[in-house]
């Protein structure tokens, strides 16, 4: 269906809920009534479960792309592609459970809007709030509530207003608004692409189909100031001559052939000689894109620096800064322990100078004078570390001010920047 429609803009959404409330049946009913699957798909897992007697549900469907995706590796989250007249977008399908929250960091780290899914069975469950929470403190706060099961509560009006209610409540503590909520039964394809007129004609919300296009993009991330964190650089020697590639992922801006180039924390500039592409060039890279770019005259650059384009609004520099976090890890977040940061392509040792406030993400309650993070709590800290990072705030550019927190090798925690402090040289 949409892949022949022009696409005029890009948009990533995080479909986010507790477990078992349905998040992979409602994207694999999307999926089949809009035609975006590949040919066969739907014939294929019938067949499969026909052969192994098991009931068809659309969750499958989901499923074999995670599989097909993943290759046989383990991965966080899977990705969904979909289009519709107006966008391409990509699913991010974040795990429910709650061992599984860490994951959803980096599943929601790059969208711009989520499905919250509730089951109208079980109602807004614990995790319900604390997936809500981890939303808005990575700056998510175009959110549809998908109230799913509908057909477990007899279409029952009454018990999804309820739903609705109490959970726009809570994110009304945390200054959001739900864009819609929508009843929903994802087993029984009631709202999804086609109105529910029989079962539930008091439902005034739309559809799933038409809610996605309802949202908003934000500013378009090709607008804002030109950020690429560098991933590596590559040394290259050609008849006698030395070539170095600064390779990296360009998060945000564009940056054209002979345009000048500031890497931070170190405050080194050149200018742009060359845009590498697989045996080509190109005279200009944007955001969403991966760059290989060579410098007019050579300067020293590694691995952890952002690249930023003289003129436009440099990254913050700093050793101490001000953040919202939200702690997975087993053993609390204790001040003074040293941790390892990572932001960007960027890693050093850091340190809670100070807890401001501990929050619990369940009931929003909040705690001060602690000096430690339980699991599953979130708090507002100042963060010191051990090198200076380039960044930038939430408000300006959320996919550069976003960072986890590793302990014995895992990651256990993550947050996002809210304010540069400053530091001692």
């Amino acid at each position: 269906m949409g892949n022949e429609s022009p696409y005029r803009e890009r948009m990533n959404i995080v479909i986010a809920g507790h477990i078992d409330h349905g998040k992979s049946t409602i994207i694999g009913r999307l999926l089949a009534e809009t035609g975006s699957l590949p040919e066969g798909k739907v014939d294929q897992i019938r067949e499969n479960c026909r052969g192994n007697s098991r009931k068809f549900e659309y969750a499958f469907l989901v499923d074999a792309l995670k599989e097909e995706q993943a290759q046989g590796i383990t991965i966080d989250s899977a990705r969904v592609f979909f289009a519709t007249e107006k966008r391409q977008y990509i699913f991010i399908d974040a795990p429910g459970h709650i061992e599984f929250l860490k994951n959803m960091i980096t599943g929601a780290s790059r969208a711009e809007a989520a499905l919250l899914v509730i089951d109208a069975s079980e109602g807004v469950q614990e995790n319900s709030r604390r997936h809500g929470y981890m939303l808005a403190m990575l700056g998510i706060t175009q959110i549809a509530l998908l109230i799913n099961k509908m057909d477990l509560v007899q279409y029952n009006r009454s018990i999804y207003e309820e739903i609705v209610g109490t959970y726009s409540h809570f994110l009304s503590q945390m200054h959001i608004e739900p864009l819609s909520s929508i009843p929903v039964s994802g087993i029984m394809g009631d709202n999804i692409v086609a109105k529910s007129t029989r079962n539930m004609p008091w439902s005034r919300s739309g559809t799933v189909f038409e809610v996605i296009d309802n949202f908003i993009t934000d500013r378009p991330a090709k607008a804002r100031p030109f950020r690429m964190p560098v991933q590596d650089v590559y040394t290259f020697s050609e008849t006698g001559n030395t070539k170095n590639i600064i390779v990296g992922t360009v998060e945000t801006g564009s940056i054209s052939k002979g345009e000048e180039i500031v890497f931070y924390p170190s405050g080194k500039k050149s200018r742009v000689k060359t845009i590498e592409e697989y045996n080509a060039q190109r005279d200009v890279i944007t955001a969403g894109y991966p760059a290989g770019i060579t410098l007019a005259y050579r300067i020293h650059i590694s691995r952890g620096e952002m690249a930023s384009k003289a003129g436009e609004q440099p990254p913050c520099v700093s050793t101490r800064f001000l953040a919202t976090l939200f702690w997975m890890g087993r053993k609390p977040l204790i001040t003074g322990k040293r941790y390892l940061l990572k932001l960007g392509t960027a890693k050093t040792q850091m340190e809670i100078e100070e807890i401001m406030c501990v929050i619990n993400t369940a009931n929003l309650s909040a705690k001060k004078e602690k000096n430690s993070i339980e699991r599953y709590e979130a708090a507002e800290c100042i963060i010191k570390t051990a090198q200076l990072l380039a960044f930038d705030i939430e408000a300006e550019i959320p996919s550069t001010c976003r960072f986890v927190i590793i302990d014995e090798y895992e990651i256990q925690g993550g947050g996002i920047i809210r304010k540069e402090l400053d530091f001692l040289q």
